[in-house]
């Protein structure tokens, strides 16, 4: 039996700009002059390992207290760009297909509680199973997660497939030991999702529901 966990941003909801005008905000205002496309690349990452990486790239200084305060500011600036967000293409049908054939689904996140929480309303349902930075350790590329999402599925004994839409998402699964599934929505191409470890590569949710069946999702 199958069992998926699903990433949100990008994957469930069409969000992946927000966050990257979110964070471009931020770091401006903290004095980092960036290119939009350097911040694309990482979204996918916790905040904390995300800003790390783009310092290390472009040799930036950076200590806790700035750290913090940009975390700070692009939450700030994400939640005025909630109202701009809507559920990406089939997003709601497809988990609701899949609760109706009893498939167990879990979502997890590398963003925070406060901004996910508020997505799950376009889902067409408040009271999904969801991880989030909070709840782990360490964030994507990490598979904490992920590892984290299958044991409050249970799902030890079935098959269980990370939905993902950028190539941290693959990346951890395959730490994970978990099957990858790519969606080209947040703008990951699939040459990349593919060679970060997804098996199967569909443009959004709404072509992955018509495809179920490829992923051993059948009906009884």
């Amino acid at each position: 039996m199958s069992a998926f966990i699903f990433d949100l941003d990008g994957t469930l909801v069409d969000s992946v700009y927000q966050h990257v005008m979110a964070w471009h905000a931020a770091l401006s205002a903290c004095g980092f002059d960036l290119s939009i496309w350097r911040i694309h690349r990482r979204i996918g990452m916790s905040g904390g390992l995300m800003i790390r990486a783009l310092a290390r790239e472009l040799d930036m200084p950076l200590d806790e207290a700035t750290l913090n305060r940009l975390n700070e500011l692009h939450a700030e600036e994400f939640e005025r760009r909630i109202p701009t967000i809507s559920a990406l293409p089939g997003a709601p049908e497809l988990l609701a297909e899949l609760r109706e054939l009893k498939i167990p689904y879990i979502i997890a996140t590398s963003g925070r509680a406060k901004n996910a929480r508020p997505m799950l309303k376009l889902l067409g349902r408040e009271d999904e199973k969801i991880i989030t930075r909070e709840d782990v350790k360490r964030a994507k590329p990490d598979p904490d997660l992920f590892l984290t999402a299958a044991k409050v599925l249970h799902a030890k004994d079935v098959d269980t497939m990370v939905v993902g839409d950028s190539v941290w998402d693959m990346l951890a699964a395959r730490r994970a030991n978990f099957l990858g599934v790519g969606l080209l929505s947040g703008g990951y191409g699939q040459q990349e999702l593919e060679q970060a470890g997804a098996y199967r590569v569909y443009a959004d949710p709404e072509e992955m529901r018509r495809h179920l069946d490829e992923l051993g999702v059948r009906a009884e």
